[in-house]
């Protein structure tokens, strides 16, 4: 007869979405490990030690075995510098990216996420990372918030299908849909300005206060939208980048949405200016 508490099927998977969509995605074991027995010998007989023997004894230190080489950020930001300017093609930085192993949250995302549209167009959206639906399909913005950003471009004569290129500050999925954190922006920022330098664009949108902060560093999406500011790569160029309040925001604070429309109207007009 089943115990009380035991969980049916519909119950049990409900929890396991629930972990999915918090980013647990591998079980280690059923029952809690003791880190401080890791790497332990094993005593050498059952007689127990005299008192006097442990006093002014240090503990143990815990032994801890890596499956992979594990990097400083600093380490990961130089491999990913040296990746990012070896590429001469927006394919190759593709293909560097998908092969980058450095960043931490790549060993949790099912999928690389680099970017969508027209590479070379005269617009690039920078959001700031990928979601559920994006990590599942490949693609940035995707799901809801990207349903809305497709129509805020349209609203202006935009289509990532004819003259706009969409990506990200960091190209895997945050754990349960987190923002990233100063350290995996910073790994994949030598990605992204190579992005910039090898598609110069004449205007780029950033699409929240994550990318905004990570590209341009300042904090305050509420204060910094629908002010042009630049962002200078590492070949010294600089190009033109609007900060504005990222489609998620807006499906939950929809009275913004006449602020989102200004700076949309900023955006038209700085393109045909150029």
């Amino acid at each position: 007869m089943a115990h009380t508490e035991q969980l049916d099927e519909q119950s049990a998977i409900a929890l396991l979405r629930w972990y999915a969509d918090m980013g647990v995605d591998e079980a280690v074991g059923t029952a809690p490990a003791d880190l401080y027995s890791w790497g332990s010998p094993a005593p050498e007989t059952t007689t127990a030690p005299q008192v006097s023997t442990l006093k002014n004894q240090p503990p143990a230190t815990p032994v801890f075995k890596a499956d992979t080489e594990i990097v400083s950020t600093d380490e990961a930001i130089e491999k990913a510098k040296r990746a990012a300017m070896a590429c001469e093609s927006y394919e190759a930085l593709e293909a560097a990216i998908d092969a980058f192993e450095d960043c931490p949250l790549k060993a949790g995302a099912k999928n690389t996420v680099f970017a969508d549209g027209v590479p070379g167009a005269d617009l690039l959206v920078i959001g700031e990372g990928p979601g559920r639906d994006e990590d599942r399909l490949g693609k940035p913005f995707v799901g809801r918030a990207g349903q809305l950003l497709d129509r805020m471009l349209a609203a202006i004569g935009r289509d990532r299908t004819e003259n706009t290129l969409i990506s990200n500050v960091v190209y895997w999925r945050p754990p349960g849909n987190r923002t990233p954190t100063q350290a995996e922006t910073a790994v994949c920022r030598p990605f992204v300005d190579r992005l910039i330098e090898l598609t110069a664009p004449k205007a780029i949108v950033l699409a929240g206060g994550a990318p905004m902060q990570a590209l341009l560093g300042i904090t305050g999406i509420m204060r910094a939208r629908g002010t042009w500011r630049e962002i200078e790569t590492p070949d010294g160029a600089r190009y033109p980048a609007l900060p504005i309040f990222h489609p998620a925001f807006l499906l939950r604070q929809p009275a913004n949405k006449r602020l989102a429309w200004a700076d949309l109207q900023a955006l038209e007009a700085k393109l045909r200016e150029s």
